[in-house]
């Protein structure tokens, strides 16, 4: 059966795991783009420039802002955070499915510039659930935590705004639900899929 490349977006709260499933599925599917975003806050240990983030200061930031480089962006956590164009389109071109890891702010913007791109929203099993994972992290404060915790509930109930929604409680489960979900929008545009639009 034929495939369509398409635009995927991923995005939920902090904590949700949406890093962690999107990198389950590129293992088993991987053909699929990734972009890599631009954010304006410091590395974390471990993460490196160009892989993790594209780490901008903040004038390079709004230079290719002004410039019309960036898909999409948002103010997230008191940082800047963006997709930059070329990212997405060299994909998209070479005829590769494309997924956009994103904060909810940033998917209903693309929604608006790419009408056709599908969007995907990750949510914990509970706020609880999510709280625990946020701890677990080690790496937020409590002020922070409150903060990305006040941020998760306005994200949630964004939730029907998306295209899917897959709750991330089991991580196979889930991934192989997400696989299949993009699976049945590339085939034939989501009509297999039997979730709430």
């Amino acid at each position: 059966m034929s495939r369509t490349p398409r635009l995927f977006v991923i995005s939920g709260p902090s904590g949700a795991g949406k890093g962690t499933l999107v990198a389950v599925v590129r293992n088993q599917r991987p053909g699929l783009g990734l972009t890599v975003s631009a954010t304006t806050r410091s590395p974390r240990p471990g993460e490196v420039d160009g892989t993790s983030y594209h780490f901008l200061t903040e004038s390079d930031f709004a230079d290719r802002l002004a410039r019309g480089e960036f898909l999409e962006w948002a103010s997230v956590h008191g940082h800047r955070y963006g997709t930059l164009r070329s990212e997405v389109d060299e994909r998209v071109a070479a005829g590769r499915s494309v997924i956009l890891e994103i904060d909810v702010q940033g998917a209903l913007n693309v929604r608006r510039v790419y009408p056709d791109a599908v969007l995907i929203f990750i949510e914990p099993p509970s706020m609880e659930a999510l709280e625990q994972r946020l701890r677990a992290r080690g790496t937020e404060d409590e002020s922070s935590l409150a903060l990305r915790l006040s941020n998760a509930r306005h994200e949630m109930e964004l939730a029907d705004k998306y295209d899917a929604r897959v709750v991330n409680d089991d991580l196979d489960v889930a991934a192989g639900e997400l696989s299949g979900l993009l699976e049945a929008f590339e085939t034939n545009g989501g009509d297999s899929y039997n979730g709430s639009h």
